[in-house]
């Protein structure tokens, strides 16, 4: 009678090891795709953030791109910031199926020009 043991020290005593085809090189992270890669979307978020510089709300997001462009940023650089925390929250609430959080938000915001 074989044993599970008794085959499984056999099997190691016959087996061959295994050829291995040369492993290639980890080819590089894919570089992030700017904003004019998708147009559509790039306008969508910019239409985002026009609304809420028009209606005031949130007033941090007005108060976010007075303080970046007082601390030199240029009108369009400083609108790319809050843009990257506007998509952010967006991929958070449809990647992960959270509900918006305005406080998450804001702190994003408050981040700038640190990229979450």
């Amino acid at each position: 009678m074989i044993t599970l043991a008794s085959h499984l020290k056999c099997r190691k005593t016959s087996m061959k090891p295994k050829r291995r085809s040369p492993r290639s090189a980890v080819p590089p992270a894919p570089t992030a795709l700017p904003p004019e890669a998708n147009p559509q979307l790039a306008a969508a978020v910019q239409t985002i953030i026009d609304t809420q510089l028009e209606q005031g709300t949130p007033p941090e997001t007005r108060q976010t791109l007075d303080r970046l462009v007082a601390a030199g940023h240029s009108p369009e650089g400083a609108r790319q910031l809050i843009a990257h925390v506007v998509v952010r929250e967006i991929f958070t609430v449809m990647a992960r199926g959270a509900v918006y959080d305005e406080p998450r938000f804001l702190a994003g915001l408050a981040k700038l020009p640190e990229l979450p």
